[in-house]
């Protein structure tokens, strides 16, 4: 038989051609490109994109938490409660729409707060004391390098009140001392053990060099968000103290919180 004529022969070239465009077309429009790979294949895929990657995503929050402003300038110095005497604070007078994240003790060393905590870049303060964090000052290191502040909780975690002048100021200033030399930078507050405080303690903690005794208004426990007084609501200003137990998942609760209500976190040190 003889060869079909060149035209005849481009003809039925063309159809080929377009018979196949419309095969690939029509599995384009059913199957996603990506599923195409296999399911695992894919899910590693959709791991890596833009929005996979979004730290707020991976630490619970519906939102990016907002940036705390900065002050326009230092609040004036709080109020002593009487010759050499530390103030003691719970509650920052500022009309920015912020709220202060503290820590106590040391006993939880979690890795994953830290990576909490640079993801997020959230400025919290750690009240340390010696005999808790024991052998773990690195990691407290760690939380610092990435913005944590790093601050004074005692040496040995005492009931403060009743002790003599010379004990308290013991417990105070050598812890002081103690993170003077982990760290290179002296801490400005001082948070007593258990909230509790008398006289001598604020006459010892000003000896140490203490700028100001915190203590807080809200703290988040396991059941929730409790307050020591006023509304029972976060306000702009408050220093809220958040327990050692399952620290990150508390600390997404009340980060939820504070988006819900329009607040974010800021720095304390920027604000005594």
């Amino acid at each position: 038989m003889s060869p079909a004529p060149a035209p005849r022969r481009a003809v039925r070239a063309a159809a080929a051609v377009l018979a196949a465009a419309a095969l690939l077309t029509g599995c384009a429009q059913s199957v996603d490109p990506i599923e195409r790979l296999g399911k695992k294949a894919a899910q590693s895929v959709r791991s890596h994109t833009p929005a996979a990657r979004q730290p707020y995503r991976r630490w619970g929050l519906p939102a990016p938490l907002a940036p705390a402003p900065r002050p326009a300038s230092r609040p004036a110095p709080p109020r002593t409660a009487g010759p050499a005497l530390a103030p003691v604070v719970d509650h920052v007078p500022t009309r920015d729409r912020v709220v202060f994240l503290t820590y106590d003790d040391g006993a939880e060393k979690d890795p994953r707060f830290v990576d909490m905590v640079r993801e997020l870049r959230l400025p919290v303060s750690l009240f340390l004391t010696d005999t808790v964090v024991g052998p773990g000052y690195a990691h407290f290191a760690r939380l610092r390098s990435v913005g944590a502040g790093v601050q004074n909780h005692t040496l040995d975690h005492p009931a403060l009140p009743g002790l003599p002048y010379a004990g308290q100021r013991a417990e105070i200033c050598g812890q002081q001392d103690k993170l003077t030399s982990r760290f290179g930078i002296r801490p400005r507050f001082f948070r007593p053990p258990y909230d509790r405080y008398d006289t001598t303690t604020l006459r010892a903690a000003a000896d140490c060099g203490v700028a100001a005794v915190v203590l807080w208004r809200a703290t988040v426990t396991s059941g929730g968000l409790s307050y020591t007084h006023g509304d029972h609501r976060l306000r702009p200003g408050d220093i809220v103290q958040i327990g050692p137990d399952d620290i990150r998942e508390r600390t997404t609760r009340v980060l939820r919180r504070l988006q819900k209500e329009g607040l974010t976190v800021a720095r304390i040190e920027d604000y005594l």
